[in-house]
């Protein structure tokens, strides 16, 4: 056999692979499975010697640096670089801040997690080629939680991020430096990531607008998985037509996600002009009323949604039993989707074509020998998702995904007769953040008390946006927006007429 990297495993190693996989072998069987692996190993050695193949990375960049506590008083700043794009184009004078899971080539990776620190990825994510393209400006990265396990600000190895309404109070997560740094005017536009709500809940705590986009409209090619089928990106932004401005530059397929498979972008900033008239919101039920609801939360949400018809808008209230089990349904898909994928698939798993950042895989996987450093939401995660299918054989995520049709179908049922879903981002403000001392159960229950309303639709892909509606005790507070599939566009019309119509922060409780 040629020499190359790989060599034919001992039969020793052989005989332990057998073993994990049940298979009990003698030694004269294990040696001829031995010699019928040569070929096989020479393909390997073929596929290692050709170079990988990965997109080329045309803007020059420095590393970075880390910031000064001086200069980054919320801890929302992961590194700090300057990269120029195009000399013109949409975004051309405008400053971008990246989520620390998305590739920049050259420039550090954390995503938050002290298990990937010292990581630098090889590419440029779609997304940042997008909005250099466009000739914005990225001008750095920033925390996240612990490799996005969290709604809370409080599980990145590097420290907190505080709210910029209130010091000593969670930012939300996992995009929590993303919604510090665009609350706090550092910059104008961020990126976010949304698994169960990950750009919605930090939007809402910190004030500002967060869009999940259809599942898909934006790729998510070079930016770090978690489950296929609940990945998405998108604009995190201080004005509803930035919002709307950075989706038509990131949207569209590139050829390299899997989880494009619909229409591709629309010039998203033209609804604006559509105001809210005639758009009929159906205000649902269940998304009020939580065991952890706060009464003066819902209350500014249902005022804000009376304020829609003034502008114009046809709102009525409406039942969607289902909605009270859409967390029940994506939890499993989330817990044992992201345990099979994330961590024992080394962050790509298998089973689809597109781009597997190779060298983000390879270090990534070093999580293994130090699994004591994971946060303790991505601990407890684990726990269950490795549990449920070590015991159950993946029998509860495969149910929930087959359930998540019946969901989708009971929102596409009332959206056949309205244009939106409306109700509260999250069931509360803003929380403070746990002490360096707390318990695990307070990490955990700060991590994870205000899904109820946002991860549904990360199942159901359905686009999504937060837009401040209020305040309560000095905190913003969250009005989500649910559109059909691919009608962004409408989402935009109604948040546009509520950010030029009504003075938020005069509603309070």
């Amino acid at each position: 056999m040629p020499l190359g990297t790989l060599r034919l495993p001992t039969l020793d190693q052989l005989r332990e692979t057998a073993a994990d996989l049940g298979m009990i072998m003698g030694d004269e069987e294990l040696a001829q499975h031995r010699a019928a692996l040569e070929g096989g190993i020479a393909a390997y050695n073929l596929i290692d010697q050709l170079p990988d193949e990965l997109p080329e990375v045309r803007y020059p960049r420095l590393p970075g640096r880390r910031p000064s506590a001086e200069e980054n008083p919320l801890g929302a700043w992961y590194v700090r670089t300057t990269v120029e794009g195009a000399p013109s184009g949409k975004l051309k004078g405008k400053t971008v801040a990246l989520k620390d899971n998305v590739c920049l080539a050259g420039v550090p990776m954390m995503n938050g997690a002290s298990t990937l620190e010292g990581y630098v990825p090889d590419v440029d994510a779609t997304v940042v080629q997008r909005i250099l393209d466009a000739g914005g400006t990225i001008v750095g990265k920033t925390v996240c939680e612990y490799f996005c396990f969290s709604g809370g600000s409080h599980t990145s190895a590097s420290g907190p991020v505080h709210n910029p309404h209130r010091r000593g109070y969670s930012a939300g997560g996992s995009s929590s430096g993303s919604a510090a740094v665009v609350a706090a005017g550092e910059v104008p536009m961020a990126l976010g990531g949304d698994q169960g709500g990950s750009i919605r809940i930090p939007a809402s705590y910190c004030g500002i607008y967060g869009m999940k986009p259809t599942h898909g409209l934006v790729p998510y090619s070079g930016i770090m998985p978690i489950e296929l089928t609940l990945d998405h990106t998108g604009p995190m932004t201080a004005t509803v037509e930035d919002n709307a401005l950075l989706l038509e530059v990131l949207a569209g397929p590139d050829g390299l996600d899997p989880r494009q498979y619909g229409p591709g972008p629309k010039p998203y900033r033209e609804a604006l002009a559509r105001g809210a008239a005639s758009v009929r919101i159906a205000v649902v039920q269940e998304g009020f009323g939580h065991p952890q609801s706060q009464a003066a939360s819902d209350a500014v949400v249902r005022e804000a949604a009376d304020r829609f018809r003034s502008l114009g808008a046809a709102v009525e209230t409406v039942s969607i039993p289902m909605h009270a089990l859409g967390a029940a349904i994506w939890l499993p898909v989330a817990a044992e989707g992201a345990t099979m994928q994330m961590m024992r698939g080394n962050g790509f798993g298998f089973n689809w074509q597109g781009l597997y950042v190779t060298s983000m895989l390879d270090f990534h996987s070093m999580w293994r020998g130090r699994a004591d450093e994971l946060s303790e939401t991505l601990k407890n995660t684990m726990l269950l998702g490795q549990h449920m299918v070590s015991q159950h054989r993946g029998h509860y995520y495969a149910k929930a995904q087959n359930l998540v049709r019946r969901l989708r179908a009971a929102y596409d049922a009332v959206l056949k007769d309205y244009d939106l879903l409306l109700m509260p981002t999250l069931p509360m403000t803003a929380t403070p953040i746990p002490g360096a001392d707390a318990p695990t159960s307070e990490i955990l229950q700060r991590a994870f008390e205000m899904l109820p309303n946002t991860a549904p639709f990360d199942c159901t892909h359905h686009p999504a946006m937060s837009l401040p509606c209020g305040l309560v005790d000095g905190l913003p507070v969250g009005l989500m927006l649910v559109g059909r599939l691919y009608d962004e566009e409408t989402v935009y019309a109604a948040a546009g007429a509520f950010e030029s119509g009504v003075d938020w922060r005069r509603l309070t409780a």
